[in-house]
């Protein structure tokens, strides 16, 4: 999705040459963008927003991306955002090599289309069994900011905003309830049996090569397994596909968390078995 140049109101942007990505390192959204970036071997320039610190919520940013959500790639100052949209984008000037074969790219974008419908489950893992709710919750401040700033999408006001909000205000006063977790685990579990099924037949969820639906699904398997998701147990050939991917450095470097979260996870988890509150147990896996 491009935003028109009378969305963007960080104006300087609109100036920039080249390839630009700002981003976030633990972003599930711009890990898949990075690694796809390093598929194609396309030089970029990095623009890291720290979304710990709150940094998507400045004013700089949201006069960028008024959704407040990173990734944001600028081509020659057109300022595009949404990861999938970025990705579509990036595959039509950068062919070479094909992620998103020409022959299967109606099949990989509705198979995207299931994955971005899970984001927000993906987001609730994360925050229940990944980062404690201490460290993820939102500022007040910053969440009044986001409220108040105006902004928009193709000229019009954008609805997303209020999809942010719902979660994060939810998200503080209720943390990620135990229906949740048994509510978006569930509707992962079905979808990793679908593409267990794809990878008895192929090396890869859509054939014999690797394709952007690889990428995704990667991204979101490696934050299920920091998570405590039972790959082993109940999706082998899921965590096999995993491990062949993992082994590549172009995918690797970019989803190993820094060792102060690593530390922090392990904590986490260590007292959620103590209390029988994993991720296996909440969600009866």
């Amino acid at each position: 999705m491009r935003l028109l140049d009378s969305d963007i109101t960080t104006r300087e942007v609109l100036n920039w040459q080249g390839l630009h990505l700002i981003h976030y390192q633990g972003s599930a959204c711009s890990q898949k963008v990075r690694i796809f970036m390093n598929l194609k071997k396309v030089d970029w320039q990095s623009h890291h927003l720290d979304l710990s610190a709150h940094q998507n919520y400045e004013p700089w940013f949201l006069g960028v991306n008024p959704r407040g959500l990173v990734p944001v790639l600028v081509h020659d100052g057109a300022v595009h955002i949404e990861s999938n949209d970025i990705l579509a984008y990036l595959e039509q000037v950068l062919p070479e090599p094909a992620l998103i074969p020409p022959q299967q790219q109606n099949e990989i974008f509705d198979a995207l289309r299931v994955e971005d419908d899970l984001h927000l489950d993906l987001r609730a893992l994360t925050m229940r069994f990944v980062i404690p709710k201490a460290l993820a919750q939102k500022p007040s401040k910053a969440m009044h900011t986001y409220a108040e700033t105006d902004g928009s999408v193709h000229g019009q006001p954008d609805t997303r905003k209020s999809v942010e909000l719902t979660f994060w205000r939810e998200y503080a006063q209720n943390g990620v309830t135990n229906k949740q977790v048994r509510e978006s685990a569930h509707r992962f579990k079905e979808v990793y049996a679908l593409l267990e099924n794809q990878l008895a037949q192929h090396a890869y969820l859509t054939g014999d090569e690797i394709s952007l639906l690889d990428i995704a699904w990667f991204i979101y398997t490696q934050r299920l397994m920091t998570a405590g998701y039972p790959f082993a147990r109940l999706h082998p050939r899921v965590l096999a596909w995993h491990k062949g991917l993992f082994a590549r450095p172009e995918f690797a470097k970019e989803v190993v968390p820094p060792a102060p979260l690593r530390f922090i996870t392990a904590v986490l988890h260590a007292v959620q078995k103590l209390q029988g509150s994993t991720l296996e147990k909440v969600a009866d896996l």
